[in-house]
């Protein structure tokens, strides 16, 4: 299920958020949802949204696999606990097989690494077992980052999964089939790129992502 609204650019990430948080609390979740954001723009998302259910503030951490030549072409993604998904047609469409790429996967799981130290401090990752999660982005373009982070959700035994973004491609709503639910607020036809719906999508630190963890 896909719900959507129509509303003008957000503000900020913090207000797209509370936005967001309030189409969810629509829902009437069970129990504590456990929110996680996908760092770094999605988390400060995430922290709004968490607030606005009562819910468990985490992060996920997710990486893009890219073309080793053209950084900006997605070709498949990769996220803590879960094996690289990749986008079989690019890779067709670029002439290249997975173990064309073993070296970008072994690079982003060492920044995956770094990332995972960085953010939760030694922490465990969160038990979803059994758990409604809430998949927090800032927005999605392609979706990859996103595709990767619910399949290795659902491999952890998550009861409810769904997928919140203030703002998405409408073309890559299909495409999250792993999600039980899918809640945007912006699906413009005219799209283009996720920082266009935002008047301020300032570029965040890891120090960001720490400090919008730590607020709950």
């Amino acid at each position: 299920m896909v719900l959507r609204s129509t509303f003008d650019a957000f503000r900020d990430r913090a207000e797209a958020g509370r936005r967001l948080g309030t189409r969810l609390s629509d829902l009437d979740l069970p129990g504590t949802p456990i929110v996680l954001g996908l760092p770094r723009g999605g988390v400060v998302v995430a922290a709004e949204v968490a607030s606005a259910l009562d819910g468990q503030l985490d992060v996920l951490v997710a990486r893009k696999l890219a073309h080793p030549e053209q950084p900006e072409l997605a070709l498949g993604a990769l996220a803590e606990g879960g094996s690289p998904v990749w986008d079989e047609a690019m890779l067709r469409r670029m002439g290249l097989h997975s173990i064309d790429l073993n070296a970008v996967v072994a690079a982003e799981r060492q920044e995956l690494a770094r990332r995972v130290a960085t953010y939760r401090q030694g922490r465990p990752a969160p038990d979803v077992h059994g758990r409604v999660v809430v998949l927090v982005d800032d927005g999605v373009a392609t979706g990859a980052t996103a595709r990767a982070a619910l399949r290795a959700l659902g491999n952890r035994g998550a009861e409810r999964l769904l997928l919140a973004v203030p703002v998405a491609a409408p073309e890559s709503l299909p495409t999250f089939t792993d999600a039980d639910e899918v809640v945007t607020l912006l699906a413009p036809a005219n799209f283009v790129a996720v920082g266009r719906w935002y008047d301020d999508f300032s570029q965040l630190s890891d120090e960001d992502v720490r400090r919008a963890l730590s607020a709950r």
